[in-house]
């Protein structure tokens, strides 16, 4: 593993990378809310002898110093804004994106407004909520009256020092959003999910009020960047979980709605934590899709995935 940092306009961000440091980026990943880019580091890890894989820390998350106040935060366009700068660095050309929860829709925001710097996307269990709810979040002032979502009050419930990483991976194991995981995720978590101060003590990376904003902060439209990849021919994967997902039950009909040819799976007896749970699913669909790029295909076909049509001109097939 290869740490790097990023200078971006208001600040510096960190990643991680694996592979030949020389050429560009094939795949960058972006990682959930509250978590970092090391947290998926043995997913990419694997890819390294084959491609330039890495994974971002966003802002107020893992090892970034971007300014992070969450007074400030109303979108989640912020990040989208802050990958495209850093793609604009590491994969001039265009790299494969992929995400987690919102980083999966992050992935979406940034191919909707930058799609000359996406060749590909990796979807795993996106934030995607229904059309109606994001409507009020952006009417400006309306969105204000809402009131904090279970996810956001419980941030801010979080303990947020410990006494080292590893009494923090004790303490956290087995419980809570954690108790699915396999190893090694939650240790990897913490190398960068809980850091020294300059006291000496031990405290969450990514502050409960900063977690709580992102939680909050629904100002963004991945429906409307969704559609404007309606004729753009960047190949879509999207990985749903099978239960306590965020994106929907009825996520594969709005998807091919607009784009028919995406393939969309549930992946059988996830949660929410896709990646954590079944990480080879993960990793053989960013490898899929940079073996797309380098070859010039523009659509992929995806086992498990479901497509509405066939549409004999771009030659997708069930």
């Amino acid at each position: 593993m290869r740490r790097f940092r990023l200078d971006l306009k208001d600040g510096e961000t960190s990643g991680i990378a694996f592979g030949d440091p020389v050429r560009p980026v094939d795949v960058l990943f972006l990682h959930a809310t509250g978590f970092n880019a090391i947290c998926y580091q043995s997913i990419l890890e694997p890819l390294g002898g084959r491609m330039h894989a890495a994974a971002l820390d966003m802002r107020g998350h893992g090892r970034s110093r971007l300014p992070a106040n969450p007074r400030k935060l109303k979108s989640w366009n912020k990040f989208r804004d802050d990958v495209i700068q850093a793609l604009e660095k590491l994969a001039p050309e265009g790299a494969v994106l992929g995400g987690h929860s919102m980083g999966a829709t992050v992935a979406l925001l940034v191919a909707g407004k930058r799609p000359d710097l996406v060749k590909g996307l990796v979807l795993v269990d996106p934030v995607l909520l229904p059309r109606a709810a994001l409507r009020i979040y952006n009417i400006p002032l309306l969105n204000m009256t809402i009131p904090k979502s279970a996810l956001a009050k419980g941030a801010l419930k979080r303990r947020r020092t410990f006494g080292s990483p590893a009494e923090a991976a004790d303490q956290l194991r087995g419980r809570g959003a954690f108790k699915t995981w396999r190893a090694p995720f939650l240790d990897d978590y913490v190398v960068d999910g809980v850091l020294r101060q300059d006291d000496g003590a031990f405290a969450l990376s990514c502050t409960p009020e900063w977690e709580s904003a992102v939680f909050s902060a629904h100002r963004y439209r991945p429906w409307s960047a969704l559609r404007k990849l309606k004729k753009k021919r960047i190949p879509i994967i999207l990985l749903q979980a099978e239960k306590e997902s965020t994106a929907g039950s009825d996520l594969d009909q709005r998807v091919h709605d607009i784009r028919p040819d995406a393939a969309v799976t549930k992946v059988p007896g996830t949660t929410h934590f896709v990646p954590m749970e079944r990480p080879y699913v993960v990793r053989d669909a960013l490898k899929m899709l940079y073996e797309a790029m380098i070859e010039g295909h523009k659509l992929v076909d995806y086992v498990g995935a479901v497509r509405r049509t066939i549409d004999d001109s771009v030659g997708i097939m069930d």
